[in-house]
């Protein structure tokens, strides 16, 4: 049986302090964490970091938010990556806008920390269900792949 990975939630925010709150926040829990300061840094950290989960802000230098979101769920390779968006930015335009490229949950500063390791907790379980439904479509078609020869033959 081979070891499982410990869950990976990539921190992208430019303001340091934000950071460490995230990090105290997620510290008492069993995830492998890494951090962004940026849009282009972050998607570095997608490539090289794998995370399953990633904590966006929005407003940042070289690529906002709502950019490195759509570039994430635009690639098939990384579109499964869960994004929760932590931001300031409240109006129900900025919710619309973060739907639209494809963040999973939407969360305003000040963060609750309760909330914020519920939604966590929450979205790691989506993403580990997900992934395993994805394993099984995959055992299933290459089983049916294995016996279609067989009942055309």
């Amino acid at each position: 049986m081979t070891a499982t990975r410990k869950e990976r939630v990539l921190i992208v925010d430019d303001e340091p302090v934000n950071q460490e709150l995230l990090e105290a926040f997620l510290i008492g829990c069993d995830y492998d964490l890494d951090f962004a300061a940026d849009g282009a840094e972050a998607l570095e950290k997608v490539k090289s970091f794998e995370p399953d989960l990633i904590l966006l802000d929005v407003m940042m230098p070289k690529a906002s938010g709502f950019e490195v979101c759509e570039q994430i769920k635009g690639n098939p390779e990384t579109a499964g990556i869960m994004v929760l968006m932590v931001t300031a930015l409240g109006e129900l335009g900025d919710v619309e806008r973060a739907v639209k490229v494809g963040c999973d949950d939407y969360l305003s500063k000040p963060i609750n920390k309760a909330e914020l390791l519920k939604r966590v907790e929450n979205m790691l379980k989506l993403r580990a269900v997900t992934n395993e439904l994805e394993r099984l479509r995959r055992y299933i078609d290459s089983m049916e792949d294995a016996t279609s020869p067989k009942q055309n033959g």
